[in-house]
């Protein structure tokens, strides 16, 4: 038996990967707790782990939802610069002054850290603790061939794709330059060396991503350590959300959400309403806490509109799905064979919308150019064209076949038994 921590950002795209990991491996006999603020308590408890508070001064009950009332209103680079300084600096600055001590006075063995939370493997280097990168989100790992994972840019290993990803690299990453200042001040504290690479960020023991292998652009340059591993989500290990069944009509779903943190534009829910009338389809739109669905004018239609919704049941029923190409909800589609149309906003969102249009799995629509006609064009071709559809069920087959948590779960215990690197099939 091992104590296992986790570090994770307090968003639920990362706390519900990150959970349900942690639920694999108390099922497999471990304690795992999770490091975290206030407001992510009651979503641990309710995955059955321990939980240990962190950041109570700096992130008192009720301050991330605060946060991403902010956030929600913005997208692109400026909801870029948000994330960066408005949050996760401040986080970083908090879980490098108070972690390490909850983490001892734990007695926690082994750490899983979410791969956006960068200060944790330094965290763990100074308890002298393995640790393992888990991503969560787009993986980050820099290649030059590879488009900075910020960017909504198609995959083009020429000359002139590999300049553009350089400069990418340089624009849209120059503003976590002041989160790795942090880490090295502290780094120079606990007389550790300072990192010469960003690799040195990850785990050199294992990486697991939620990524098939066949979502991601192709890849030279990764670590022997990184595993594609596909999505984690189970039902058991999230909090219960009620849903009026009882309202479904049997027609073909159209599941329509916009995330739980960029989804305060809500100019976006009328226009996909007045989009899928006429459809013989019926319209599920899921809120993510952004508004309550009596804030909301009367929409078009007879969409069934919800603050939140049991996702991973719906998409069990679901035809085509509408989303901001959040990691999570991307996989859990292709997980059930859906085809998409993207609407990125912010983030990784725009990587995840080229992937999702590499692998022909659905339509992309920029946010500045959602329209009634155009979305009306894009659900038309999803829904009708084989191709889509196909290519979902390819994906579908890829995600059984990487294995999922299990086998996720599978390499985290094999690092702790043998100390040592897991090496990927690949390597």
């Amino acid at each position: 038996m091992t104590h296992f921590g986790i570090i994770s950002l307090p968003a639920s795209g990362h706390l519900n990967p990150m959970t349900t990991l942690g639920y694999e491996l108390k099922q497999r006999g471990h304690i795992v707790t999770v490091l975290g603020v206030e407001d992510v308590q009651r979503k641990v408890l309710a995955a059955g782990l321990e939980f240990q508070l962190i950041g109570k001064s700096d992130f008192p009950k009720g301050t991330i939802k605060k946060i991403f009332t902010e956030q929600g209103h913005l997208s692109g680079f400026k909801a870029l610069r948000y994330t960066i300084y408005k949050w996760n600096l401040r986080l970083v600055k908090m879980s490098l002054r108070d972690a390490p001590e909850v983490i001892k006075k734990a007695g926690i063995e082994v750490l899983l850290v979410d791969q956006a939370c960068s200060e944790a493997g330094s965290i763990a280097e100074y308890l002298d603790i393995p640790f393992v990168t888990v991503c969560n989100s787009l993986m980050m790992n820099p290649e030059i061939s590879i488009p900075p994972f910020v960017t909504s840019w198609n995959y083009d290993p020429s000359w002139w794709g590999i300049l553009r990803n350089i400069v990418g690299y340089v624009v849209f990453l120059f503003p976590s330059l002041s989160i790795r200042k942090v880490i090295e001040k502290h780094r120079k504290q606990w007389n550790l060396s300072p990192y010469r690479k960003l690799i040195q960020l990850y785990s050199q023991l294992a990486q697991v991503s939620q990524h098939p292998a066949e979502f991601e652009f192709p890849r030279i340059k990764l670590p022997s350590c990184f595993h594609f591993t596909g999505p984690y989500s189970n039902p058991e290990s999230r909090e219960p959300v009620s849903f009026p069944y009882e309202k479904l009509t049997g027609q073909p779903l159209i599941y329509a959400s916009m995330g739980t943190v960029q989804n305060r534009l809500l100019w976006i829910f009328p226009r996909i309403a007045e989009a899928c009338m006429g459809l013989d389809a019926q319209l599920v739109i899921a809120l993510g806490g952004g508004a309550s669905p009596e804030s909301l004018p009367e929409l078009p239609g007879n969409a069934i509109v919800v603050g939140y919704a049991p996702q991973l049941e719906l998409l069990q029923k679901a035809t085509l799905t509408i989303t901001h190409a959040g990691l999570n909800t991307t996989l859990e589609s292709l997980s059930n064979g859906v085809p998409m149309i993207a609407i990125p906003i912010a983030n990784d969102q725009p990587g995840v919308a080229a992937r999702i249009a590499w692998t022909g799995t659905g339509e992309v629509i920029p946010l500045g150019k959602v329209s009634v006609k155009k979305l009306q064009k894009a659900i038309k071709r999803v829904l009708t064209e084989d191709s889509y559809k196909k290519n979902a069920l390819r994906l579908q087959e890829a995600i059984r076949r990487a294995g999922g948590v299990s086998r996720a779960a599978d390499i985290i215990e094999q690092v702790v038994a043998t100390g040592k690197p897991v090496l990927s099939e690949q390597s």
